[in-house]
């Protein structure tokens, strides 16, 4: 097997954990916090957005512009159980989470 198609496979094999994350700001001490289906692969989508300027939450995006990449972390705050749910179940309980957590931080949804 070639060394592309034993990555490929470990990628599809490997474990995806849904859950809620927050974009923090650290000078400013804003969040947005957002739900996925995939917790590892959300911030690579994020900071691309970002980075590009095409992010679709104005303000979050503002505030990259403001304060650039350096002052910018992720952090996942739960993962999810959705093991056994349908995909809109699982997208309902994501976004109860979600706003569980918009409430908890004092932050700004994404989604």
């Amino acid at each position: 097997m070639s060394e592309r198609k034993a990555l490929l496979r470990a990628y599809k094999e490997r474990k995806v954990e849904p859950g809620v994350y927050a974009v923090r700001c650290t000078i400013t001490g804003e969040a947005w916090v957002g739900a996925t289906p995939d917790l590892a692969t959300r911030q690579t989508g994020i900071w691309f957005t970002l980075k590009l300027g095409s992010h679709r939450e104005p303000s979050l995006q503002a505030a990259w512009k403001a304060h650039g990449e350096a002052a910018f972390v992720f952090e996942p705050v739960e993962v999810v159980d959705t093991e056994g749910l349908d995909a809109f179940s699982r997208n309902g309980k994501l976004k109860d989470r979600r706003d569980h957590w918009v409430q908890a931080l004092n932050a700004k949804g994404l989604n």
